[in-house]
């Protein structure tokens, strides 16, 4: 049996682009305001598991992961790279020319140039103090640590990250921002979207003015133009789209008597009305506008309006009005961007808006691995005025990925028995 909507180029095309922008927007965020908090990104990847390309540019590495489930940016203190250097194993510092440690060799003694020195650590602290500790022939010495030193094994190399490169190392609201960029961005990336829609296929204005007339439908029978303007519907003034809707809605197979100012002139016009199972329709589409302010407007209302229609759904989850039957995992989100993608851009650019909305205000939920659960760990610290355990902190991230990760493996089993059973 074919997967449904992904038996063309078209569609699969269309979900890789979409899921794609909004996981490289949402880590864009992060990274972002990382890099203006000074914090060191070591990676920005887009999906999980094995890398499958990567380049580096500057400080950071930019990956391509194997499981388009996702994506990350790995920064500084979240990593155990630098657990590799401890006391009595022996190195080689190459030094620059005023005498500062710039790579740390640690496959033996084999550096290059003047300043290269072979010796066993004694100590060292590349935080803080940026310093470490031979013993060389005989005696200890200590050495000075660049800043952006490399610790090289195996030919590959690793920058040290001092604490104020860290995430730990910056102040609670440096770290708030850091975090909460990635959902913002979300945010953002659905009214430019919204934008996008309104510059390209117009706003629908909210006055009772007809737009594209269908041919053969009931209103062009009845001989109305495009830009007509309803004045009255059975001698009811009409003064907004909703309400002539309304009023057409609710006259299936009657005849209507409708008032229209097109320019200037009033025109009489007696319209018998389409019954669509039990709904009246006369074939006309709303009027748009590409007016800049209508558009910013527009952007700034829909994104409102499904925010808040998403918040309510997820509400119903808590509240137990909606089970977990009832959700949709990838798989169901991957079926639904087909579907919509075969229904042209706009409806596909909606859809990801959508979408885009959807992730941020999931990703604030306080549960632990999401941002959300960070986030509320912050605020205990600046609450307390102090951290909590590092490791005790790991272990919740920890334990609420795996739930996480239960509860997708729940929703696509959930995804795929709707797909082969309906």
């Amino acid at each position: 049996m074919p997967f449904p909507n992904l038996d063309s180029v078209e569609s699969i095309l269309a979900i890789v682009i979409v899921f794609g922008v909004l996981v490289f927007v949402h880590e864009l965020g992060h990274f972002l305001l990382a890099k203006r908090a000074g914090i060191l990104c070591r990676e920005f990847a887009l999906g999980m598991g094995p890398k499958i390309f990567s380049v580096k540019r500057g400080e950071t590495e930019y990956t391509l992961r194997l499981l388009p489930i996702g994506g990350m940016v790995r920064m500084a203190g979240e990593d155990p790279e630098l657990d590799v250097l401890k006391p009595h194993m022996e190195v080689t510092l190459e030094r620059d020319p005023v005498g500062k440690v710039t790579r740390i060799l640690l496959d033996g003694p084999n550096g290059e140039g003047k300043g290269a020195v072979t010796g066993t650590i004694v100590d060292f602290d590349l935080e803080k103090a940026l310093s470490i500790v031979l013993e060389t022939d005989g005696e200890q010495r200590t050495f000075s640590v660049h800043p952006q030193a490399q610790l090289v094994k195996d030919g590959h190399e690793v920058q040290i990250a001092p604490l104020d490169r860290q995430f730990k190392g910056k102040t609670v609201m440096q770290r708030f921002w850091a975090i909460f960029a990635g959902p913002a961005a979300n945010f953002l990336l659905a009214f430019v979207l919204f934008i996008v829609i309104g510059l390209v296929y117009g706003v629908p204005v909210n006055e009772p003015v007809l737009g594209e007339i269908i041919q053969g439908g009931p209103a062009a029978q009845a001989g109305l133009q495009s830009g007509d303007k309803v004045i009255t519907i059975q001698g009811q003034p009409v003064s907004t789209w909703r309400e002539m809707v309304e009023i057409v809605s609710k006259s299936p197979d009657k005849q209507l008597e409708i008032v229209v100012d097109r320019g200037g002139q009033m025109i009489n016009a007696m319209v018998h009305v389409k019954n669509e199972e039990n709904v009246g329709k006369i074939m006309v589409g709303n009027a748009v506008t590409y007016a800049p302010g209508q558009v910013l407007q527009y952007g700034g209302k829909s994104t409102y309006e499904f925010t808040t229609m998403i918040v309510t759904s997820i509400g119903m989850l808590f509240t137990g009005s909606v089970g977990l039957n009832d959700l949709s995992g990838p798989v169901g989100i991957f079926k639904m961007t087909g579907e919509f993608a075969q229904q042209g851009l706009a409806i596909l650019m909606k859809w990801a808006a959508v979408l885009s909305i959807n992730l941020g205000l999931i990703n604030l939920l306080p549960l632990p691995a999401l941002d959300g659960g960070r986030l509320a760990f912050l605020l205990i610290e600046a609450l307390r005025g102090r951290p909590l355990d590092p490791h005790k902190e790991g272990m919740v991230h920890f334990l609420g990925f795996a739930f996480l990760m239960l509860l997708i493996l729940v929703v696509t089993w959930n995804d795929l028995h709707r797909l082969f059973t309906e």
